[in-house]
C-alpha cells in the first residue's frame, strides 16, 4: 500500500501549458504517473505531451475521471485554481505554487473544509509513492520503494534525507513535502494518522524546521496514538530569533518555535532525533 496516491491515481495538471507545468508534466509521465488531463483557460483542445487540455477542471474531471489536481499556476491565480479544483469533485489537491498570501490561504482552507478534498501545500514539492506514482516536482530517480514514510516541511532537504534512507538499505512507502508556508492544508498529524493505518509503512521520518508549533503537536499525538517508530530531524538549530529562514513559515517569534524546543518535545516522548541528515537512515534502521 501507500498513502494518498498509488498506481490508480489520475492527475489533472492545472497550468499545464506553462513552462513549469509542461516540464513537470513530462517528468510525471516519464515516471509512470497517469496524467490524464490538463487545464488552462482558453487553451482547451490542445495537447501537452499527448495529454488533452481542457478549459476547466470540471470538464477535465467529467471527461477523464481525474481525482487528483497538481497546481502549477502562478501565485496570483493559484487560490482561484484551488477553489476550482475543490468545486470539481477532486479528492486531492497538490499546490506547488508559492507566494500565495496567508490570508488568501485561510479563506481557501475554510472553503475546502466543507468539501471531501485534501490539500497538500501550497509552496510544496508534492509527493511520491515510489514505483507507483509521483505528483509534483520531486526527482523520482532518488526514491526506492520500501516501508518508511517521510513527512517534510523542507523541499531539497527532503531529497537529501530520502537519499540517506535509501543508502542504508531501506525504502520509502510515501514521501510528502507538506509545504513551508505558515498556512497549509494537511499537517504533520494528518499524515501520521494515515501512515499509522498503512500496512506498508513500518516507520516514519519527520523533517521539521523552526517556526510554528506543528512539530510539538505531532510529538503529543505520537505519545497518545502512534505505535510505529518515528525518527525526526529539525532544521534551523542555529537560526537567529526573529529572522525568516528560507520559508515563510520558518520564523521564530515570541521565543517559541525554536529548533531546541522542537527537539526537546520529540525526545521527551521517545522520538529519536538525528543531529545530521545522514544519521536519519541509521537511526530508523535501528527502530524497525
Amino acid at each position: 500500500m501507500s498513502i494518498l496516491i498509488d498506481e490508480n491515481t489520475k492527475v489533472v495538471g492545472q497550468g499545464i501549458t506553462g513552462r513549469d507545468g509542461a516540464f513537470h508534466t513530462k517528468k510525471m509521465l516519464e515516471y509512470g504517473t497517469k496524467v490524464v488531463a490538463g487545464v488552462t483557460p482558453g487553451k482547451g483542445g490542445q495537447k501537452v505531451d499527448g495529454v488533452p487540455v481542457f478549459n476547466t477542471v470540471k470538464e477535465a474531471v467529467e471527461e477523464t475521471g481525474a481525482n487528483t489536481s497538481c497546481i502549477f499556476v502562478p501565485h496570483k491565480f493559484a487560490v482561484d485554481a484551488i477553489y476550482e479544483a475543490g468545486d470539481s469533485c477532486i479528492e486531492l489537491i497538490v499546490c506547488i505554487s508559492e507566494g500565495i498570501p496567508a490570508l488568501d490561504m485561510v479563506k481557501a482552507i475554510k472553503f475546502l473544509s466543507d468539501k471531501k478534498v485534501k490539500l497538500i501545500g501550497p509552496n510544496c514539492p508534492g509527493l511520491i509513492s515510489p514505483e507507483k506514482c509521483k505528483v509534483g516536482i520531486l526527482p523520482g530517480n532518488i526514491f526506492k520503494k520500501g516501508s518508511i514514510g517521510v513527512i517534510s516541511r523542507s523541499g531539497t532537504l527532503t531529497y537529501e534525507i530520502a537519499t540517506h534512507i535509501v543508502s542504508t538499505g531501506l525504502g520509502i512507502s510515501t514521501c510528502i513535502g507538506i509545504g513551508g508556508d505558515p498556512i497549509i492544508g494537511l499537517k504533520f498529524i494528518d499524515y501520521l494518522k494515515l501512515f499509522e493505518k498503512d500496512e506498508q509503512t513500518k516507520g516514519v521520518v519527520l523533517v521539521g524546521e523552526i517556526g510554528g508549533q506543528d512539530e510539538e503537536e505531532a510529538a503529543k499525538y505520537f505519545k497518545e496514538y502512534c505505535k510505529k517508530p518515528i525518527v525526526a530531524f529539525i532544521a534551523g538549530l542555529t537560526a537567529p530569533p526573529g529572522k525568516r529562514m528560507g520559508h515563510a513559515g520558518a520564523i521564530i517569534s515570541g521565543g517559541t518555535g525554536t529548533a531546541k524546543e522542537k527537539i526537546e518535545a520529540f525526545e521527551k516522548v521517545g522520538i529519536k532525533v538525528a543531529k545530521e541528515p545522514e544519521e536519519v537512515g541509521t537511526l530508523m534502521s535501528m527502530q524497525i
